[in-house]
């Protein structure tokens, strides 16, 4: 017995393995959370509108998201004749693969993490920026003018409040003093700093609603303007990647907000009676509370116009961002901790 327990401690120790085996727990699990994520917003909603939610397929329709996988991926790819058939097709996959590169760097628990990089937050940023290309080559493949203009119009407004974005991550950078997601979560938070990252908390969900264009902030996809954006021209399985991609971003922005601002996978208000749970339990319920805000902002708001994003973005968000940065960096001056 001895024996085999010491071969597979070996063999996990040959880092070519353990980085296959983790990335396939990591997709399979990322997929697993989207599937049944379409289920609980189903029924969230449906409790919100007084209605049943999905209820046929499965005890209380909980083999619905197999039903609906398997009807995407069961019907025919049609690709229309003004496409260019080779980016057509590349778009969804790029975006999906991105989607779920992101994973690698986020710590589910203490040395759960894939690749623990001392610029973790950097690389997570830089991944879900570069999702903007899949939508602009989308929209520009299809040769739809709908298409192309939802393309655009996501372009622009995943830049918008990427920037802002980006500044609030520098806020808690300067509180904290690292790149890496591992110690970021780690790091001592007294109060005033907890009330110093509290504004920026607030603007990080807005401008992740934006990022992952989500209602309210769903102009890429208006149904009532341009009949569904960039992916209008999309069916079967290449839609079914789409959709596959923009859940697991909702996820990740989730589980980066739980990481930036709510503690990661320690206990919730620092309360060390509630230890004894594993770290892995609070991560996953902090980041449905999240994605539970994700659903309760669809059920409930009213599509912007497009002026009002982009005002919202850039004459709001940014100034504020900016001028928090500076007071950020005036406060670790003056109370010690951070860089």
């Amino acid at each position: 017995m001895d024996a085999v327990v010491e071969f597979f401690a070996w063999l996990w120790a040959f880092w070519p393995l353990r980085v296959v085996v983790w990335t396939l727990v990591v997709t399979i699990g990322v997929l697993l959370a989207v599937a049944y994520l379409t289920y609980a917003e189903r029924k969230v909603m449906s409790a919100m509108q007084r209605r049943q939610g999905p209820m046929t397929v499965g005890p209380f329709g909980l083999l619905q998201p197999v039903a609906d996988g398997v009807k995407l991926f069961a019907k025919e790819m049609v690709i229309p004749a003004q496409a260019d058939k080779t980016l057509f097709l590349l778009a969804p996959m790029g975006l999906f693969v991105l989607a779920l590169a992101a994973w690698a760097a986020i710590p589910f628990d203490k040395g759960w993490v894939l690749a623990n990089l001392n610029v973790g937050v950097l690389y997570v940023l830089a991944i879900s920026s570069m999702a903007v290309y899949g939508v602009v080559i989308a929209g520009w493949a299809s040769g739809s003018r709908y298409a192309f203009l939802g393309g655009l119009r996501s372009a622009a407004q995943m830049v918008s409040y990427e920037v802002s974005m980006g500044l609030i991550i520098v806020c808690v950078v300067l509180c904290t003093g690292s790149l890496n997601l591992t110690e970021i979560v780690e790091a001592p938070r007294p109060a005033w700093m907890q009330l110093l990252l509290f504004p920026m908390l607030v603007v990080f969900l807005i401008s992740i609603l934006a990022e992952t264009n989500r209602a309210p902030f769903d102009l890429p996809e208006g149904e009532s303007e341009i009949t569904g954006g960039f992916m209008v021209e999309y069916g079967s399985m290449a839609f079914a990647l789409f959709f596959l991609a923009e859940y697991a971003n909702m996820i990740l922005m989730s589980a980066m907000t739980t990481t930036l601002f709510l503690g990661g996978w320690l206990p919730p208000f620092g309360i060390g009676a509630l230890a004894v749970v594993p770290g892995i339990f609070w991560f996953v319920a902090k980041t449905a509370a999240i994605l539970f805000f994700f659903i309760w902002a669809r059920a409930s708001l009213p599509r912007f116009r497009y002026d009002q994003l982009m005002r919202l973005g850039w004459k709001v968000f940014l100034p504020f961002t900016l001028v928090w940065v500076v007071v950020t960096a005036g406060a670790v001056l003056a109370f010690g901790g951070g860089v």
